[in-house]
């Protein structure tokens, strides 16, 4: 098949799952064609299968804010005619949906390219939510040819939000092969010169992620055990308060900031206990992606979350903002090594077990044959 992808090419999960499912299309046998405003992050190599298409930009004088979905839609039909694609799966219902839906209508006479959305959590949960995106959210999803969804959770959230049913649930995955524990490498040297215990936390710093608890966690684990440092990665608007949080406190020393990083499983894979205390998941990569380098999982109890760490079991599961039994929790999995093992081998038996490139990929295309099919018929 020849598909079109479009993410939001950052650091946020839609941009990742997007980016790995054209890579490991392309290593399949298919022929990808990114198209986006840069090149995607996770998007390290061009060939013969993968592509990509830079939507540029106008500059007129008239225009406040640069048109990007009407310069986005003009490219996908471009690149539709151009390469024969055979369908166009986009990630993040506004604008790419619309952008597509465009897209596909200008050029339908010629060739009609089926449009899939995949919804990834704030998409539906924040901004198709909101009372001014709602009517056009809920438009995008109905005149799209399918429309899956990466949880449970988020396909309950769309059919409350948008009384729209028509979602297919295929969740987010990793390959175990890029993801695993390498605790001899020596970048776990650096980020412990003194073989302490290694927290790490891996965002884009907005808000809803609530990094500043990562630090808050920090300070209270250190009232018990010195030995401890936490690992932040990633960047966004609210590492600076982050960090003068962790200077009020008395921890600056013990809180390393790395900034945004080309290679999370680099990171992971050295690291012992992974926070994600967010007020909102849809799915929680970051912890699938953690629990496959063996590292439990200290986050809360919402969203996707309980679909992808079991509590218990390969992590501990708290009620938001409750910084104390999160503490409490990360400070178990310190002191006792054994327990923290145990867990994180369960936290990669699950992850290799549910969500495994193997196991959704194939998930990924036989939904695009349905829906291909499903095109073909209702044009005969």
């Amino acid at each position: 098949m020849n598909i079109g992808i479009t993410v939001y090419p950052t650091y946020g999960g839609s941009g990742i799952v997007g980016s790995e499912l054209g890579r490991d299309l392309a290593e399949r046998g298919h022929n990808v064609h990114f198209i986006s405003s840069v090149l995607p992050t996770r998007v390290t190599e061009l060939n013969e299968r993968v592509h990509f298409h830079e939507v540029e930009m106008m500059s007129y004088a008239l225009f406040e804010h640069q048109p990007y979905d009407l310069a986005l839609a003009t490219k996908m039909a471009t690149v539709a005619r151009a390469e024969k694609l055979d369908l166009l799966h986009v990630h993040y219902a506004i604008p790419h949906s619309i952008s597509a839906i465009l897209a596909r209508e200008s050029i339908k006479e010629k060739r009609y390219v089926p449009v899939i959305t995949t919804l990834h959590g704030t998409d539906i949960t924040l901004v198709g939510a909101d009372r001014s995106y709602l009517p056009i959210t809920r438009y995008a999803l109905q005149q799209s040819d399918g429309v899956t969804a990466v949880s449970k959770f988020l396909k309950k959230a769309t059919i409350e939000t948008f009384d729209f049913d028509e979602v297919e649930v295929i969740p987010n995955f990793i390959c175990p092969q890029h993801y695993q524990r390498t605790p001899d490498a020596p970048l776990r040297n650096e980020l412990a010169p003194n073989g302490e215990t290694l927290l790490i936390h891996v965002s884009n710093f907005r808000s809803v992620k609530r990094p500043a608890d990562c630090v808050e966690i920090l300070a209270k684990v250190l009232e018990t055990e010195k030995n401890v440092r936490l690992i932040m990665v990633g960047d966004g608007p609210e590492r600076s308060a982050v960090a003068y949080r962790a200077e009020q406190l008395g921890v600056k020393d013990k809180a390393l900031f790395v900034g945004k990083q080309a290679r999370i499983p680099d990171y992971l894979g050295v690291s012992d206990i992974f926070l994600l205390p967010s007020e909102l998941e849809s799915f929680g990569l970051a912890a699938l992606e953690a629990q496959a380098c063996e590292l439990p999982v200290i986050a809360t109890r919402i969203g996707g979350i309980p679909e992808v760490v079991n509590d218990g079991e390969s992590g501990f599961l708290s009620e938001i903002g409750d910084v104390a039994k999160m503490a409490e929790d990360t400070l178990k999995l310190v002191l006792d090594k054994e327990m923290r093992l145990a867990f994180g081998k369960r936290g990669r038996e699950l992850a290799v077990e549910r969500y495994s490139t193997e196991k959704i990929i194939p998930q990924y295309i036989a939904y695009y044959e349905r829906v291909l099919n499903k095109s073909s018929s209702a044009a005969a």
